[in-house]
């Protein structure tokens, strides 16, 4: 436990920033699963929208660190390569 101020500080700041890192970490993996959604679905379309809707989750989670940049850049990759696949 914190034994001094500026510890107590650290300590409420980490509990704010673990629930919204929590609340980003949700929003990219739901936005990841609709895509995969469309995919299974065969609509290249609807496929190619959701990746539009979801790159910038990704892409934001990236710059906020909640994934790693490359990680990130890799889910978009492989994702748009599954989507152009498509017949």
């Amino acid at each position: 436990m914190a034994n001094h101020k500026s510890a107590e500080k650290r300590a409420r700041q980490t509990k704010r920033r673990t629930v919204v890192n929590a609340a980003r970490r949700s929003r990219i993996r739901g936005s990841l699963k609709g895509v995969e959604e469309a995919i299974k679905t065969g609509d290249k379309k609807a496929a190619q929208a959701a990746l539009r809707a979801a790159q910038p989750e990704i892409q934001r989670g990236a710059a906020k660190r909640i994934v790693a940049k490359n990680a990130a850049a890799r889910r978009v990759s492989r994702l748009a390569a599954r989507i152009k696949a498509m017949a």
